[in-house]
């Protein structure tokens, strides 16, 4: 049974750090390009950042570049998300998904129809 699972999510002060794990079961994470997303209530679901196996390309919306770092370690079979100088902008509920393919591009990272697999979501609160 194909599972994904997130986790580390929780409350934190703006400027302050979370990391966020996306463990996988049920089949082997590096065979597949792995995305994050959020969604905040009222919003649409935002493509955060993706990685790509293989060639190892990353992709990260501008709201989040230069603070969210994606990484995977394929011998745990998770990928995390980590998050520095959070803003109250960034609370949300966030997914992992697996890509349809073994390579996230420019141009479909952040469409949430270029995923198969989705986590059932952790919720990160940014608020003093």
């Amino acid at each position: 049974q194909v599972q994904l699972v997130e986790s580390g999510g929780g409350l934190v002060q703006p400027g302050g750090s979370l990391r966020l794990s996306c463990a996988a079961s049920g089949f082997t994470l590096d065979y597949y390009a792995i995305g994050w997303f959020r969604q905040a209530p009222g919003k649409e679901r935002e493509g955060v950042s993706c990685a790509s196996t293989g060639d190892g390309s990353t992709y990260y919306a501008d709201s989040v570049k230069g603070r969210f770092t994606i990484s995977r370690d394929n011998a745990k079979n998770t990928v995390y998300l980590q998050m520095n100088s959070l803003k109250p902008e960034d609370t949300a509920v966030y997914y992992c998904a697996t890509h349809r393919s073994h390579t996230c591009y420019s141009t479909n990272y952040y469409r949430p129809g270029s995923y198969n697999y989705w986590g059932q979501g952790t919720q990160v609160t940014v608020s003093s």
